[in-house]
């Protein structure tokens, strides 16, 4: 469409704009940041830290490891909560095990244990696909929750099979309280989040996004199948890795493989679906549905039906308007969450000429 200047037709208008918004969303994001590391530090308690922002920060970052395999590679995998329990067991033993160890190398040793490992699961990717990896990563799920459960050796000899986690120290620095736990998941979670949408923008990330959408046409092309697809599952299970230790270690306070049980991959899933796959947001949005809605949910039944039904019926009554919404959700805008929001953002920009 072209646009009059001064006399004269212009086409820079559009691009102007664009250009406009996009320093807009960025200055957005860069405030959103600055409020998430230093705003809700001082505002926020305890109960907020321990019970919401950590566990939604730390399901986040594993949706986001499970996006880039099945959203952007289209891998399917229900081994998800088994990766995270690899990523927890290898950052506990290294710090225990090897003296001096920073708490740090521990956490990165912990991923690269869970790549390796999700790498190694990741083979009949190059035979099979579909439903069948599915099941390949099944049954990843069951045989590593079976061998945390039997050799005592992962959990320190422990009868009880559950360990305490190491104290959160790092470079000299005790992060042991709840305000602490929550500034270091918050700051490995950005870090890990900028390197993701690298990933996905990059040669590695385009190679996925053709393999997800007809893998013989990629290979046509030149794309390397094997590469591509290993390469999907070990940087998958790398921050799935990361997200078990978070999550034992800033979550939990401690290390038991029924913490990463099958319940814990399947929800894993259901936020890349309701958040959107194939998104970097669709995360955010989705564990933010997932840890908040319950929340909500169990205030408003405590306060409108605590007189009048039992504890027991009141969590299923919740359970079942959770499932309801999420039905409703994935009915109404099957894309998920992120693209309601890309939606709305849309319909705004052009408010109130049309809405």
């Amino acid at each position: 469409m072209l646009y009059r200047e001064s006399g004269q037709f212009s086409t820079s208008y559009p691009a102007d704009r664009r250009i406009f918004r996009l320093y807009q969303e960025r200055w957005a994001f860069y405030l959103l940041l600055a409020a998430a590391f230093l705003l809700i530090p001082w505002l926020g308690n305890d109960y907020w830290f321990s019970a919401i922002l950590i566990p939604f920060l730390v399901l986040s970052l594993a949706a986001l490891g499970l996006n880039l395999l099945t959203g952007y590679a289209g891998q399917l995998s229900l081994g998800s909560a088994a990766f995270m329990a690899v990523g927890a067991f290898a950052a506990y033993n290294s710090h225990l095990r090897i003296e001096g160890l920073p708490f740090l190398l521990s956490l990165i040793l912990g991923g690269v244990v869970a790549g390796l490992t999700g790498l190694v699961f990741g083979l009949p990717s190059l035979r099979i696909k579909g439903f069948y990896i599915l099941v390949s990563t099944l049954a990843a799920q069951f045989f590593v929750l079976w061998v945390f459960t039997t050799f005592a050796w992962f959990s320190n000899d422990s009868s009880s099979g559950v360990i305490t986690a190491p104290p959160l120290v790092i470079l000299g620095h005790d992060f042991s309280s709840p305000q602490g736990r929550y500034l270091f998941t918050l700051t490995v979670v950005v870090a890990l989040g900028f390197l993701a949408k690298s990933i996905v923008g990059s040669e590695l990330g385009r190679n996925w996004m053709a393999v997800r959408d007809m893998d013989k046409a990629a290979e046509v092309i030149g794309i390397a199948l094997p590469k591509a697809k290993l390469l999907a599952f070990a940087i998958s299970s790398f921050y799935l890795g990361i997200a078990g230790s978070l999550w034992a270690f800033c979550y939990l306070g401690t290390v038991e493989p029924h913490g990463f049980d099958l319940s814990r991959s399947f929800q894993i899933l259901f936020i890349i679906i309701i958040g959107g796959m194939g998104s970097i947001l669709g995360n955010f949005l989705g564990a933010a549905f997932i840890v908040l809605l319950p929340i909500l949910l169990s205030h408003i039944a405590s306060g409108l039906l605590a007189d009048t039904i039992d504890a027991g019926q009141l969590e299923n009554c919740q359970k079942i308007i959770f499932g309801g919404l999420i039905i409703f959700f994935l009915i109404k805008e099957p894309d998920g969450l992120a693209k309601i929001y890309q939606t709305c953002k849309q319909r705004l920009h052009v408010w109130p000429l049309r809405f």
